[in-house]
């Protein structure tokens, strides 16, 4: 179980590491009252089998509870409730500029000046910052790049295992899936469709899978697309994704798309991703003619 406060500079990007955070599995609340901190927790430890990862965003616009929060922290530690503490940073001009971007007002601006604003929050957090395990300071990142400092942090040796990737069998006939992020065709490869005994079966039956895998044609393509994945897979995860679908088609989604995908499956157990196959047209032919 790991319960982590996100907290820090308005501005600096705590609705991205939030976002982030969900993204890796994490439950995220944002801007709890400081008050309720104890009672939330308590409900994590009862719920661990249901909530194992919580994370929790709290700002200046918890102004009256900031000045409880390290009593209640060190309730927390005194009954053996961890936490882990995340500030975010960000030099003034810089937050100065964001808000000027997005205009946005400042939580503590009202109709005053953002500059005063910024410097007002700084004195209220500054105890907060003293709690942190951890301090990012985000004033020259990119989002990718504030991505790769999050993954660090949080997944350590468990990266790629939180990267997902879907192997999309599809049938050019019914439409290429839209949330695709590779697409594939695979109707060059020998038709199983054309052969008596095997027009009726799919990709999923021995026969059909070694019919179209005999074929030097598709045992090249498999090799060539699983170095192409296996080189693709780190830069995206360098560019910030954590998922991605690969969509092998071919006429109908029956034989050799299905055939590819198992075999694309098959290769990509010997590397560090979360990988499922998912096979859309498979039963279409059937349910029309039906």
């Amino acid at each position: 179980m790991r319960f982590v406060i996100v907290t820090g500079m308005s501005g600096a990007g705590k609705s991205s590491v939030l976002k982030m955070l969900e993204d890796l599995g994490y439950f995220c609340v944002d801007n709890l009252p400081v008050r309720l901190i104890p009672k939330m927790t308590s409900m994590m430890v009862e719920e661990h089998d249901a909530m194992e990862n919580m994370v929790l965003g709290i700002d200046i616009r918890n102004l009256q509870g900031l000045a409880e929060l390290d009593g209640i922290l060190d309730d927390m530690k005194e009954q053996g409730y961890p936490y882990e503490v995340l500030f975010l940073e960000a030099d003034d001009n810089v937050l100065v500029k964001r808000y000027k971007e997005t205009r946005r007002n400042h939580p503590l601006a009202l109709q005053g000046r953002v500059d005063k604003a910024i410097a007002a929050e700084r004195v209220e957090l500054a105890h907060v910052k003293k709690r942190a395990d951890f301090i990012l300071d985000t004033s020259h990142m990119l989002v990718r790049e504030l991505k790769h400092e999050i993954d660090r942090i949080f997944l350590g040796e468990e990266e790629y295992e939180n990267f997902f990737v879907t192997i999309l069998s599809f049938g050019f006939k019914y439409g290429i899936p839209e949330d695709s992020d590779l697409v594939f065709d695979v109707r060059f490869l020998p038709n199983p469709y054309y052969i008596p005994e095997l027009k009726h079966l799919t990709g999923n039956d021995q026969m059909v899978y070694d019919y179209v895998m005999v074929s030097e044609q598709a045992k090249e393509f498999r090799r060539q697309l699983f170095e192409m994945v296996k080189f693709l897979i780190p830069n995206y995860i360098t560019e910030g994704k954590n998922q991605i679908v690969i969509s092998i088609g071919c006429t109908g989604g029956k034989h050799r798309s299905v055939t590819m995908v198992r075999a694309l499956e098959e290769q990509m157990k010997v590397l560090p991703y979360t990988v499922k196959m998912e096979h859309r047209d498979i039963e279409k032919d059937a349910k029309r003619k039906g």
